[in-house]
């Protein structure tokens, strides 16, 4: 075993041990699935911030930069924070007034419970699209820090160790560990680039590398400006309401604590979230010919650091995909079992409504992984997961906290139609799914409640 294997395992043993531990303190659904509704500024602040900054910040966006170089034609870092940012300033207040449980909640209180368990099933996949991406990040670091593991082997290996943690300690034990996790990512990743720094300048210079290396463009020849919407709006506009968000934003204690921690996060994230870019456009003259784009952070730093500080390096990128992936697994489940199971087998015990989360991270833990195993990489599972059927849930949420037009008609048409308008346009091979899919889902909305109103007053008479 080598050292920067031990130290990685090491650091996971930490993490589960972590879990184990919280575990005990889990008492009823609330605890399990929202940490009981207690997250202050530095626990939601950085809970959010790690949540987002997952395996397609710092995998997929360096990755792609690796490969295709930099330009405004990749949203990432920008777009997910003004996402986070996005949040705070027009959802997070009316989000947690509501006292959800679950975003589908939101839906059963201004439609009905049906427009809640349709709302609940088209959300889920997007959440285990989202794990799969981690997974499949965590299964990259992994190989890289042990060079022995194929990459089929490391990601079961990364899906069993992120299933256990989850199932043990719940939204608390990812909050408790946050903090560090965030701060040691954001140390990690500035240690990484400074290394990066002094062999480019070694190698002739900064200025002299990055003529070599790219390209660096504002916007590459030949993109359109529907392409860049299409690009921009997935993050901003597919991410904005995002279960795992709104998860974070109802564990929150007050109003105030919402509005402010998702500010906070969407700035740290984009100015953290640039080096990964950086790394990644100059890691085409540290690691040249690296066969798999996707592992340029992790062997970057394994290039350039001590075995000790590799060991560091990795644990903290393990540990911010750890707080992802355990994220939209929670979601997922919570989903499954508060909106879907509970309500339909009239469950009451709260041990058995944990019991029924649990069992719900494992089973959705396992699609995951076979998700992610079939996939092509990182950044396309995580576009996919923003993207899928995200575009009638916008809307319809828009319509539910901002006004009182439109009922369980116009919800239930909307999140059929947007859904039907993605799918149908990513099978036919559309260029712009889901600016498509955001545009049939505005006009179904607006087609269909005028229409359910009239049909209102004429029952009424």
């Amino acid at each position: 075993m080598t050292p920067g294997l031990a130290g990685l395992l090491a650091y996971l043993a930490l993490q589960l041990g972590i879990g184990a531990w919280v575990s005990r303190r889990i008492r009823d659904e609330a605890d399990y699935l929202l940490a009981g509704r207690s997250l202050g500024y530095t626990l939601a602040t950085f809970s959010i911030f790690a949540t987002w900054f997952g395996s397609e910040t710092v995998v997929g966006s360096a990755g792609n930069a690796f490969r295709d170089g930099v330009s405004l034609a990749s949203a990432e870092p920008f777009g997910y924070g003004l996402c986070l940012i996005l949040m705070g300033f027009l959802f997070a207040g009316p989000l947690w007034r509501r006292r959800l449980t679950t975003l589908a909640d939101l839906f059963r209180q201004r439609y009905s419970v049906g427009v809640e368990r349709l709302a609940a099933v088209i959300l889920i996949p997007g959440s285990i699209l989202w794990a799969a991406a981690q997974i499949r990040g965590f299964g990259y670091v992994l190989s890289t820090v042990t060079d022995s593991i194929p990459i089929d082997v490391a990601i079961a290996i990364a899906a069993g160790f992120t299933m256990l943690y989850t199932v043990f300690g719940g939204l608390l034990a990812d909050a408790m560990t946050d903090v560090i996790q965030g701060v040691m990512l954001a140390v990690g990743l500035v240690v990484v680039l400074v290394g990066v720094l002094l062999q480019v300048h070694n190698d002739g210079g900064v200025a002299a590398t990055l003529a070599q290396v790219g390209p660096v463009s504002l916007v590459p020849p030949g993109t359109s400006l529907l392409a860049l919407a299409e690009e921009w709006a997935i993050p901003v506009c597919g991410s904005v309401i995002a279960t795992e968000l709104v998860g974070r934003i109802i564990a929150t204690k007050t109003p105030n604590v919402a509005r402010r921690s998702s500010w906070m996060a969407g700035t740290m994230y984009i100015a953290i979230g640039i080096i990964p870019l950086v790394i990644g456009l100059l890691g085409q003259r540290v690691v040249p010919g690296l066969a798999e784009p996707e592992q340029v952070i992790p062997a970057v730093a394994h290039a350039l650091l001590p075995t000790v500080f590799f060991a560091i390096f990795a644990g903290a990128l393990v540990s911010a995909i750890l707080s992802t992936v355990d994220s939209t697994l929670l979601v997922a489940s919570g989903l499954l079992s508060h909106n879907l199971l509970v309500p339909a087998f009239r469950v009451t015990n709260e041990r058995t409504k944990v019991r029924l989360a649990r069992a719900g991270v494992l089973a959705f833990g396992v699609l995951a992984y076979v998700q992610a195993v079939r996939a092509d990489g990182v950044f396309e599972l995580v576009e996919e997961a923003s993207a899928f059927g995200s575009g009638g849930v916008l809307v319809t949420v828009c319509f539910a906290l901002f006004t009182k037009v439109g009922g369980p008609m116009a919800a239930t048409g909307t999140l059929l139609c947007g859904l039907a308008a993605y799918l149908l346009a990513t099978a036919t091979g559309f260029a712009y799914p889901f600016l498509l899919s955001l545009a049939v889902s505005l006009a179904s909305y607006l087609l269909v409640a005028p229409m359910e109103r009239v049909a209102g007053r004429m029952r009424r008479a």
